[in-house]
């Protein structure tokens, strides 16, 4: 079949995306056994990723990025779903934390934390959620107090992705406790040689086995004031801008590994026999499978069309709910499908599809879950 082409791969794009291709089943799928042992991804990887240009693409080359639109960054995410991996924390790197700093930061703490990213030598996680919040980022408990020109930070996070990895994280806190959304602030932590920072445990998860996916405890953390991103009480509003972008990061992964999906069951159904034919000559198999295809394809044209509008500055909060809202629940499906087509083998984690079978029901749960998406949905009607 012919293959799609996004609008927003020029060439340029294209060759990322093929490099990434590469780098991701060369230096991530082939040592999964690795890296699903020891709950992490090597630093080595990371440094090569920064080598070949594949983090931190849409931040200026005066930062040390690769001074691309964030058609870069996506090529890369998508590449990754294609490929079948999500334990590597790229998207949370590059797509989410770089550009917290590259949107609110100072030069200073731009040319402090940015170049670092771009090469791998930095490694950044996001801590937003809590135990007691996830979704309701206004409820968070983690406390930030002025003391002089730092601030004393207390709390807890959990879920946090690269969380046991991390050598720097910005972290949603509270400088205002009574003041709820209005209350929230963000601050750049530096956690190398950080008195009162402490990695709890790195997460026993039902997928993404080598994401090394931590729970993190602040006990009066000293912060310098000069680390705030931006202002006090506008660290909502930050979050919530820059969760469009990260729906739409997830939508890419999602349709990246939908066609992956659709790739390989095509392929072993075609040279699994059963009967004495094939299993894609039997009916039910060909017909759930030009199903598949053709969500899939309908997935990769309504995230063409957002992330066209997100390039052009367009896409609003409620088509970036919509995007990430319906591309991961027909990510579950179409593997879900895809699994039964494999019969036991789909099963077994020796299958890149039983990986993939794992790693996607969570896209339906982080960056916002996908009832809080259609609540954004609702309100735009």
């Amino acid at each position: 079949m012919k293959k799609y082409v996004p609008s927003w791969h020029d060439e340029e794009v294209k060759a990322l995306s093929d490099l990434a291709a590469g780098f991701f089943e060369r230096e991530v799928v082939a040592h999964n056994e690795t890296w699903d042992a020891q709950q992490r991804i090597d630093r080595s990887v990371w440094l090569e990723a920064g080598k070949l240009g594949l983090l931190c693409c849409s931040i200026p080359e005066e930062y040390g990025g690769g001074g691309g639109s964030f058609a870069h960054d996506l090529a890369v995410f998508d590449a990754q779903g294609y490929a079948g991996d999500l334990s590597f924390g790229i998207s949370v790197h590059s797509g989410i934390v770089a550009h917290y700093i590259l949107e609110y930061g100072t030069e200073e703490q731009k040319t402090t934390w940015l170049p670092g990213m771009a090469t791998g030598d930095i490694l950044g996680a996001i801590g937003m959620t809590e135990p007691g919040a996830g979704s309701d980022l206004k409820a968070i408990k983690t406390i930030a107090v002025r003391d002089g020109d730092d601030y004393i930070v207390n709390g807890s996070k959990t879920f946090i992705t690269n969380g046991a990895s991390a050598d720097m994280i910005v972290l949603a806190v509270k400088t205002d406790p009574k003041a709820g959304a209005k209350g929230v602030a963000l601050l750049i932590v530096d956690l190398r040689d950080c008195p009162g920072f402490t990695v709890g445990r790195v997460l026993d998860k039902v997928g993404q086995h080598g994401a090394d996916t931590a729970e993190l405890s602040f006990t009066d953390v000293r912060v310098p004031v000069t680390n705030l991103l931006g202002q006090e009480g506008q660290g909502f509003g930050q979050l919530i801008a820059q969760l469009v972008q990260e729906r739409l990061i997830i939508g890419a992964q999602a349709a990246g590994a939908m066609r992956r999906a659709v790739e390989d069951t095509v392929d072993y159904t075609k040279s699994r026999q059963a009967f004495g034919h094939s299993l894609f000559e039997f009916q039910n198999t060909a017909f759930e499978l030009a199903e598949c295809q053709t969500i899939a394809r309908i997935c990769e044209v309504f995230l063409d069309h957002c992330i066209s509008e997100h390039l052009a500055g367009q896409l609003d909060p409620a088509e970036a709910a919509m995007v990430k809202y319906w591309l991961t629940e027909q990510q579950c499906s179409v593997i879900d499908r895809c699994v039964q087509l494999h019969g036991g083998y789909g099963y077994m984690r020796e299958y890149l599809i039983a990986r993939m079978y794992e790693d996607a029901r969570v896209q339906k749960i982080y960056a916002g879950a996908n009832e809080v998406m259609k609540s954004i949905i609702a309100k735009s009607l």
